[in-house]
């Protein structure tokens, strides 16, 4: 194998390249990224960099130096285009066509929009540094900001942007923020901490669409007619996987790139990161995770499962996905795939206090945790409990304080 493309410069496609050398492949690696800048960390986008705390050179996962030493092929600020499976090659914005013996797709996600909103001042989502730089330059003149989508990003924004000072507006259509994915309970004692810090939280209710004049955000209007002013908006209401560019070429898509429990597609194209949705045998489901520690450790899995294609050596990616967000005073932690759990319990602490750590069992079995306020390392023991597919039956028993708040 003499060629390596990888389209997707950010922390699961540059994990591929680094672990693709570590392992000892000398052969040519075409590192894609769409993006101008070198490989940075995304999660403190909508953190530190949004609330000030860091400034951008942190961002980088490697320096200069540490890029040049991989002795890539690299085409930062180009687009891919498509791909031809047959002829394996991949072609990019200008017309030039890489080939490639193994193919890496680590394409990533993109913010879904509102109706309204594109090419009008003052509208945001959180994806790139850029984007993260310019919500920043607005929020500090900002006097009103309107958050559409209650998740963590959304959370985030409007967890900065009150820290700033601004008045702060929720839009959520659920009745309960994120009770699809941690369940009610928890969802409302996530939800208390907003309204307990001064946003106006207003849930099931819809966005019509962003309002401007002269090109400049003035509000959003809800379906009943209801304008709520604004002079910023940011907007997180979830994504769509990178995959248009895949389109006609063969590979399996459905919410992502389909892959196996080696993360691979079709014979020498792997999938990673947010882009990828791939059998975890520990579940024993399809999953596409948008969080950057499944990237790394995909991009990670993908290159020891292409250099050693076709053996016995092979080992399927299952592992238990983390995640973590900060919003006002709370440090919240989850491992495992809590979606379409059948219960969640709360087994230590209390969700007034917010803190508290709450088990979710899928059948018979543990299958993910969440922490608010917990030390990491009161939570990192469940992982290994979640990746040993613990019976439900040894869960602690529900705290007795356990109270939700009411929404």
């Amino acid at each position: 194998m003499d060629r390596v493309v990888i389209v997707g410069a950010s922390a699961g496609g540059l994990a591929a390249a680094e672990s693709l050398r570590r392992k000892g492949y000398h052969g040519t690696i075409t590192l894609v990224g769409d993006e101008t800048h070198l490989p940075y960390d995304r999660p403190p986008l909508s953190k530190q960099i949004l609330g000030g705390e860091w400034d951008v050179d942190r961002l980088p996962l490697r320096d200069r130096g540490d890029i040049e030493a991989l002795g890539l092929d690299l085409r930062l600020g180009w687009t891919a285009t498509g791909v031809n499976v047959q002829e394996r090659s991949v072609t990019l914005a200008g017309g030039d066509i890489v080939g490639y013996d193994a193919l890496v797709v680590a394409t990533g996600v993109r913010p879904r929009r509102l109706p309204g909103g594109d090419g009008v001042r003052g509208v945001h989502v959180i994806r790139t540094l850029d984007d993260a730089v310019a919500l920043r330059r607005q929020l500090l003149i900002a006097r009103r900001l309107v958050v559409v989508g209650a998740g963590f990003i959304g959370s985030e924004a409007a967890s900065v942007a009150r820290g700033l000072g601004l008045s702060v507006t929720m839009l959520e259509p659920a009745p309960v923020p994120l009770a699809h994915a941690v369940g009610e309970d928890v969802g409302r004692a996530l939800t208390q901490a907003h309204r307990e810090h001064g946003v106006d939280l207003r849930t099931g209710v819809m966005v019509r669409k962003v309002l401007s004049r002269d090109g400049e955000v003035t509000g959003v209007a809800l379906a009943d007619g209801t304008v709520v002013p604004a002079d910023v908006v940011v907007v997180g209401i979830g994504s769509h996987p990178n995959t248009e560019w895949l389109e006609g070429s063969g590979l399996p898509l459905d919410n992502g790139l389909v892959c196996d429990e080696f993360s691979e597609a079709a014979p020498g194209v792997y999938g990673v990161g947010d882009v990828a949705r791939w059998y975890n045998p520990l579940f024993g489901t399809h999953m596409r995770v948008e969080h950057r520690t499944n990237a790394a450790e995909q991009g990670t899995a993908v290159a020891r499962n292409l250099l050693c294609e076709g053996s016995r050596e092979r080992r399927p990616f299952a592992p238990v996905p983390y995640f973590w967000s900060d919003q006002y005073d709370m440090r919240i932690q989850a491992y495992g795939h809590l979606r379409g759990h059948d219960e969640a319990v709360v087994v230590e602490g209390d969700l007034v206090t917010r803190r508290f750590i709450a088990a979710y069992r899928r059948a018979e079995h543990l299958v993910g945790v969440l922490a608010v306020g917990m030390p990491p390392r009161a939570v990192r023991s469940w992982r290994a409990a979640i990746a040993a597919r613990q019976e439900w039956t040894v869960v602690p028993a529900r705290s007795p304080s356990e109270t939700a708040p009411t929404a």
